[in-house]
């Protein structure tokens, strides 16, 4: 028996020391880790890079110092971006002696001209890393600088100054920087490269945003793939701004209202300005695009709150001025659903969720964008009565046929639940509708006791799962069927599965898998969306389902605490909500088992404090670039089904040798390995 608790041997324990401990240096955290800084090494993180450097002469375009950018794509797919601005500094640093503010900047993580707000009232790259990290994950970098009457260039690969910075002498009628760069093949493969299309559309998109500025694109001729939108040349300018962005967008559709709702209004106490152009097209069919200083922000943030807090309260006020009493019914959603926004903010120090940017999280622009929308609202509605009645009427129609949907749901569960057997260790929700009610799928009986105790009662239901489920695409339908934690769950969802799957039948509006921060916690969220997947793929295009965010890290400094959903969210705490703090106390969860229920309501259940991430299947992934297809949405990318089905099959299905050939391949961009 003591074989089986033999300590480690001595010398092993000698062997780690001082020297075991691995201290990375300059840029090589970014190429050790790109993921943490662009999201990933695929397509989407590679046209990142273009992004960033695109938005630091976006910046310069916004703060009044340039009104062109040129963007080119060369035939290796290097791309050159170029800009009339006042060119990044060139002088010698006065903290590194010897290394000039070009260098500094190129080559050290969180450096640039934006952290103090001295330099730029709004930037979109606040955080000093983005041309840097540009340059970590290029193999071919150049800059040139045209300042003060001169010209200077400065050449880089991999995160490091290959070259000194050299004055190449005077130059006239020019300044501005130019950028040029190659993503390096040994961090996104062989294959990967720029698609024209996609940056043809970001080009757009950023001149469509800032109507002061024009935006000069160039792509070889031989590298445009038939049926792409990219033209070998093309200038953009759009004056109208977002207005020309919407009526571009929507094309010949018609529209419930003649006019759009469009303008440009400063929000309160000079703290920046914010645009707009909305409209409701007649089919129904409506999308929603926003922006912070010029940055897409797909997964939405604070200044969405505040649009759809202004436009509700506008038309509810609309209505109670006319005295139309069905309108008392209208909801927020029931204005946003169908409608075509695209909204830009501008402000100082925005926040956003994560380096990739995608969701601001500011919480005072939700009462900026409100306060400064809203008038502007009351003004249109009230000066166009017949559009505005037509608006209001058509909006109440919505809101009749969502509360005639909604007495169905209730029916129809009603129904559901006298016919079908519960799970006897499902807690369920009172609620007898469907609307906003959830099922929490929980890791384990200790996890399930303490989100029961932890949940809202009247909308949220408990499923705790034993162990791990069955992996269904290697199982037999035979094993599906015998498998007793898949039919709780099928029971509990009522809506069958396979060929008997029926969303109409879901008995919950919103599914959250919420499993532990760890291996088997992660390993248990795939198989569970593999099963989803597989056997209820429409829960998943109808955006039913979620995965929960429980935090990783507590810390606590007297009556301060916080929550950290990770180690870099732990750092930004310890620099940021606890700097100067003492006597820090850091907890890290080891399992939701053993977090107080009061503290998992709080952190991951509470609809008004937690962070859920919807599962999307990729094809209908909203994402900042675009697609090689002119007629589909200029923020969106598809993907392939068969491409998703394959490789499901190769990472969930019997073919070990597939499976184990997938993990070498792309071993290398495995990150934070929970061992």
């Amino acid at each position: 028996m003591s074989d089986l608790f033999e300590k480690p041997s001595e010398a092993k324990e000698n062997n780690y020391n001082a020297s075991s401990i691995e201290v990375l240096e300059g840029l090589e955290p970014v190429r050790k880790r790109p993921g943490m800084y662009i999201g990933g090494t695929d397509e989407r993180a590679l046209h990142h890079l273009a992004g960033e450097i695109l938005d630091n002469s976006m910046d310069e375009a916004v703060a009044g110092h340039a009104d062109w950018i040129e963007i080119s794509l060369q035939a290796d797919y290097s791309l050159v971006i170029r800009d009339n601005g006042r060119g990044i500094p060139i002088d010698e640093h006065p903290k590194y002696p010897g290394k000039s503010a070009l260098e500094i900047i190129l080559t050290t993580l969180h450096s640039g001209g934006k952290f103090s707000g001295e330099n730029y009232d709004t930037s979109g790259g606040l955080h000093g890393v983005g041309i840097s990290v540009v340059n970590a994950l290029s193999d071919d970098m150049w800059v040139e600088v045209a300042r003060d009457k001169q010209l200077y260039k400065q050449k880089f690969s991999k995160g490091k100054a290959i070259t000194k910075l050299e004055n190449l002498g005077p130059i006239h009628n020019r300044r501005g920087t130019t950028v040029s760069f190659h993503p390096d093949p040994e961090i996104f493969g062989e294959k990967a490269h720029f698609k024209p299309g996609w940056l043809f559309q970001m080009a757009r998109s950023k001149a469509y945003l800032y109507s002061g500025v024009e935006i000069r694109w160039k792509c070889d001729p031989e590298i445009i793939p038939e049926g792409s939108p990219a033209k070998p040349e093309a200038v953009f300018h759009f004056p109208n701004g977002l207005q020309d962005f919407l009526l571009a967008t929507l094309k010949s559709r018609g529209t419930i209202i003649p006019d759009s709702f469009h303008g440009k209004a400063n929000l309160p106490d000079n703290e920046g300005r914010v645009e707009y152009a909305i409209t409701w097209p007649v089919d129904g069919e409506g999308f929603s695009h926003s922006y912070c200083n010029t940055i897409p922000t797909p997964s939405g943030g604070t200044h969405e709150t505040g649009l759809r807090t202004a436009l509700s309260r506008g038309l509810r006020s609309y209505a109670e001025m006319t005295g139309n009493k069905k309108a008392s019914i209208i909801t927020a959603d029931d204005i946003m659903n169908g409608a075509s926004v695209i909204l830009s903010v501008f402000i100082k120090d925005p926040q956003f969720q994560g380096q990739t940017k995608e969701k601001l999280v500011s919480s005072s622009v939700s009462k900026w964008v409100d306060t400064a929308i809203k008038d502007a609202f009351d003004l249109f509605l009230s000066s166009n009565t017949g559009a505005s009645n037509q608006l209001l009427q058509a909006i109440i129609e919505k809101a009749e046929e969502r509360q005639r949907r909604k007495k169905d749901r209730i029916q129809a569960r009603k129904s559901a639940t006298q016919k079908l057997r519960l799970p006897g260790k499902l807690a369920d929700c009172s609620r007898k509708d469907s609307d906003d009610t959830e099922l929490f799928i929980v890791e384990g009986d200790s996890a399930g006791g303490s989100a029961k105790q932890g949940r809202n009662r009247e909308t949220q239901a408990i499923l705790p799962l034993r162990g791990k489920i069955l992996n269904v695409v290697s199982a037999t339908k035979d094993k599906i069927r015998a498998n007793q934690e898949i039919q709780d769950l099928i029971q509990a969802l009522g809506c069958g599965a396979g060929k008997d799957f029926d969303v109409d039948k879901l008995r919950y509006e919103r599914i959250i898998i919420m499993t532990d921060a760890d291996v088997d916690g992660a390993h248990i969220a795939s198989l569970l969306v593999t099963f989803f997947y597989t056997q209820m793929r429409p829960l998943i295009e109808n955006g039913h389902l979620f995965l929960a965010q429980p935090p990783l890290y507590r810390l606590v400094s007297g009556t301060l605490s916080a929550y950290a959903k990770d180690d870099e969210h732990k750092d930004e705490l310890m620099k940021t909500t606890f700097k100067g703090k003492s006597k820090i106390e850091i907890s890290r969860f080891k399992g939701l088992g053993e977090m107080p229920a009061k503290q998992l309501k709080e952190t991951t259940m509470d609809i008004s404090s937690r962070t859920l991430l919807r599962v999307t299947i990729p094809e209908a992934a909203a994402i900042s670039l675009s697609n090689d297809n002119e007629d589909d949405n200029p923020l969106e990318h598809k993907g392939s089904n068969e491409d998703i089905d394959d490789l499901v099959e190769r990472l969930m299905g019997k073919n070990a040798e597939s499976r184990f050939r997938f993990i070498q391949d792309n071993a290398e961009f495995a990150e934070d390995i929970d061992v």
